[in-house]
């Protein structure tokens, strides 16, 4: 979880390959009028995002009905929206990748060909809610190197296993 350029992607894909899980990307399954949305520069609201959650929660649920692991790479910026995510069954563990705002910054404006903008990462700063202690998550600093973060992660997968 994270904001935009955080680097989730990248690390959830690794996690999901190491660990011989399913991996979704949540942004493929957002709706073409939230591409739109974001694409014009237009954060989203609530409203545009429970559709999304709920499919991602769907997702989270059938891999764990069929007894399988799962990584999902989701913004899952506030609380809320983890509630919605843990809704689709089993333990869910949130990874947060968090980090510097001109960090993230320079990352997105060095990305191409990615739907959201540089413009909306204030929006998404402002609505993100660290993960609460009684939330199944671990922090990570964005700024170490993808191997490292997947070296802490693994290991904090093992640790819970």
């Amino acid at each position: 979880m994270g904001v935009s350029g955080c680097g989730k992607s990248t690390v959830a894909a690794r996690a999901a390959a190491a660990l011989g899980w399913s991996f979704a990307e949540g942004d493929d399954a957002h709706p073409p009028v939230n591409v739109a949305a974001m694409r014009s520069g237009r954060a989203l609201t609530d409203d545009d995002r429970w559709p999304w959650l709920n499919d991602l929660a769907a997702w989270i649920a059938g891999h764990d009905a069929a007894g399988r692991s799962s990584v999902l790479a989701c913004s899952a910026l506030r609380r809320p929206y983890r509630d919605v995510l843990r809704s689709g069954g089993g333990r869910v563990l949130f990874v947060h990748l968090d980090g510097p705002p001109e960090v993230i910054r320079s990352r997105l404006a060095e990305r191409r060909g990615h739907f959201m903008p540089a413009s909306l990462l204030a929006s998404q700063l402002a609505a993100l809610e660290p993960l609460a202690p009684d939330e199944n998550g671990l922090a990570l600093d964005l700024r170490d190197p993808p191997g490292a973060l997947l070296e802490r992660l693994l290991a904090h997968v093992s640790d819970q296993a």
